[in-house]
């Protein structure tokens, strides 16, 4: 069973990442002091034994750090970032050692190849190592035997995705639920919720998934306690997990769990000190250099057509506080500025509108808007109060959004839904950004933003005369 084939490929992985880092020691010192022809202060013993002790402290360090536990429903993305972190950790701290140790003089170049090449081998490793178990497993190896307990909506959903993605590994190996609902998912069906333990002890499952819909919610006691009986990992999707964020957070109550529908991390003051930092930071430089662009802007917008230069239009904000954003005026003046959706080949516009768009220098303005603190350089695209009333009622958690400042560009925007597109793909990306919102998730968004030509450009919420 899996069990046995995790526990030796675990063993495998970590002599693997034990050689790696070893290795690096030597590798380093022979490029540092035979290619580079640095001159030696030390044996290469010296080194051998540093590369003992940092490689056994690097492993612990690895294992406090989760890489050694199974990442067959997480990302790489997600694998190599903790491991650069493990691996950045354990190397302040060797370096805050020798520094410490004014007796003994390693060459800090030789030490900065080791962490490079063995880090850059260990990220390779790793992807290739997902690259072969996916083959393996789309072939039908190191599957992961399951067995489903209900047979309702949530359960037909687990299955649905594990044989959609066969990747994952997953084998359903069948299902246990009353006798009355057994005809559905087109998976055998083993006996009821009373017949379980004595299911588990002929089956022999790695997993049970436990998808059981509000009907059967009373059984849930039993069914925990029949795969602790047996000795099984249980684990449970709740009929509510369609309210649940993808990574749920718990409080406690003097005991009591409670869960938190909604975690987001700007509600931690210090993250939230640090995004508003750097969107002050960052849109005072921006008015500052930019400033001869909204000059030549301003005139362009005076002598297209009459009007104001500045364009401004009511948007809803943070905690739906309303405000106004600015932009420089794209079109002539009209009566559908609050309730018309604007489009790429729209009438309305001014030759040197369609200019300013085309370039999306007409939403420079709303820097201020940033620096003011009614925006932020990053977050979801704010909308009009007319289309916020409309878009509550029609698009499942909408009004999430709006628990965090509205942003110039943002995750949205960046991966695709701009003008006529899907209302709920991009809630969809808003609340995955508010979830899993960092600093470094940030300058990610705004370097797609700028590199991948979409810097300020949103014709997604252009609504009317902007």
């Amino acid at each position: 069973m899996i069990r046995e084939n995790q526990r030796t490929l675990n063993q495998l992985h970590i002599l693997s990442d034990g050689i790696i880092l070893f290795l690096s020691f030597p590798i380093a010192y022979w490029v540092r002091f035979y290619v580079l022809a640095g001159e030696k202060n030390l044996p290469l013993s010296r080194y051998l034994l540093m590369a003992g002790a940092y490689t056994v402290a690097q492993l612990f360090t690895y294992a406090a750090f989760g890489l050694y536990q199974s990442f067959r429903q997480r990302g790489l993305r997600d694998e190599l970032i903790r491991l650069w972190e493990a691996t950045a950790l354990d190397t302040v701290v060797l370096q805050s050692l020798l520094f410490l140790s004014w007796g003994v003089h390693y060459s800090r170049i030789a030490l900065g190849l080791a962490f490079l090449m063995s880090l850059t081998a260990l990220s390779i490793k790793r992807y290739l190592l997902r690259k072969t178990l996916r083959r393996l497993r789309q072939a039908g190896y190191n599957q992961k035997h399951v067995l489903l307990v209900g047979n309702g909506h949530l359960a037909s959903r687990y299955l649905n995705e594990i044989r959609m993605d066969r990747e994952l590994g997953y084998h359903a190996m069948g299902f246990v639920c009353r006798e009355k609902d057994k005809t559905k998912n087109g998976l055998k069906w083993l006996g009821d919720f009373d017949d379980l333990e004595e299911i588990l002890d002929r089956t022999q499952p790695d997993e049970v998934i436990a998808a059981m819909e509000p009907e059967d919610f009373a059984r849930t006691p039993e069914v925990i306690s029949s795969c602790e009986s047996a000795g099984v990992k249980l684990s449970l999707i709740p009929f509510y997990a369609e309210y649940m964020p993808s990574h749920p957070q718990f409080d406690d109550l003097n005991g009591i769990p409670l869960m938190n529908i909604r975690h987001i991390p700007l509600d931690n003051w210090a993250g939230a000190f640090c995004k508003r930092a750097m969107d002050i930071v960052g849109s005072a430089i921006l008015l500052v250099l930019l400033s001869p662009v909204m000059l030549l802007c301003a005139i362009g917008v005076k002598l297209s057509s009459p009007g104001p230069v500045i364009f401004k239009q009511e948007r809803v904000g943070r905690n739906k506080k309303r405000f106004y954003m600015y932009k420089f005026r794209s079109m002539r003046l009209n009566e559908e500025q609050d309730t018309a959706w604007s489009q790429r080949s729209d009438g309305r516009k001014t030759r040197f509108g369609a200019f300013m768009r085309k370039c999306s220098l007409d939403e420079l303005p709303q820097l201020w808007n940033v620096l003011k603190g009614d925006m932020s350089l990053v977050g979801p695209r704010p909308e009009i109060p007319h289309f916020v009333e409309k878009f509550r009622k029609e698009v499942p958690l909408y009004m999430v959004k709006h628990q965090v400042r509205p942003g110039i560009t943002g995750w949205a925007q960046v991966n695709g839904y701009r003008g006529d597109t899907s209302i709920g793909g991009r809630i969809e990306h808003d609340i995955y950004y508010i979830e899993h919102w960092s600093l470094w998730f940030d300058i990610q968004i705004l370097l797609m933003t700028v590199f991948g030509g979409k810097f300020l450009n949103d014709e997604t919420m252009e609504k009317g005369g902007g």
